[in-house]
């Protein structure tokens, strides 16, 4: 399935595109698989993650609410916006999607957003590289090239982590999604 069309899209498009959880699991499971998708795995799978339950568990009401929303409303507004290619038996991610990279980043529930940690390591440097300036933090133990070190060290460490996370985190980077 390959796209004629060139597409582009505000970051308030994309975002009210993005809302539904829905077209996030529909993305997640195209950029998973890597080629064309049934619409009937899409409904079993977004179906299983969305009711917490194995697909086997899934009742044929279940699957056919979801199977219908994808047909009649997901699907076709991801394929509108030039997202994937979706002939109403099978959706695959367009080149557009690689677009959307940036958009799609996921930070869990229970973590500090990056901005506000990399802002508190700025904190902490500015107060060591401060101490040492006026003579607070002692360098008879430790030199101020190991402070400086330690610091450096820190921040790479940090944007290490950051981007590690970052990776693990985004749709269609782990079987199920973040």
């Amino acid at each position: 399935m390959a796209m004629d069309r060139e597409t582009t899209h505000s970051k308030s498009e994309l975002f009210s595109i993005l809302s539904s959880h829905r077209r996030r699991y529909a993305i997640h499971i195209c950029k998973h698989e890597g080629r064309p998708v049934s619409l009937s795995e899409l409904a079993e799978r977004v179906g299983a993650w969305e009711l917490d339950k194995e697909r086997s568990e899934l009742t044929s009401a279940e699957r056919k609410r979801i199977y219908t929303s994808l047909q009649q409303t997901h699907l076709p507004t991801l394929a509108e916006s030039g997202i994937i290619e979706y002939d109403g038996r099978e959706a695959e991610l367009t080149e557009d999607a690689e677009r959307l990279e940036v958009y799609l980043d996921v930070v869990p529930g229970d973590s500090v957003p990056w901005a506000v940690y990399y802002l508190g390591l700025s904190g902490i440097a500015l107060c060591v590289v401060a101490g040492l300036w006026i003579g607070l933090v002692p360098t008879h133990q430790v030199p101020e090239l190991g402070w400086a070190t330690a610091l450096i060290v820190l921040f790479g460490a940090s944007a290490a982590a950051h981007a590690y996370t970052n990776q693990r985190y985004r749709l269609g980077g782990m079987e199920r999604p973040p």
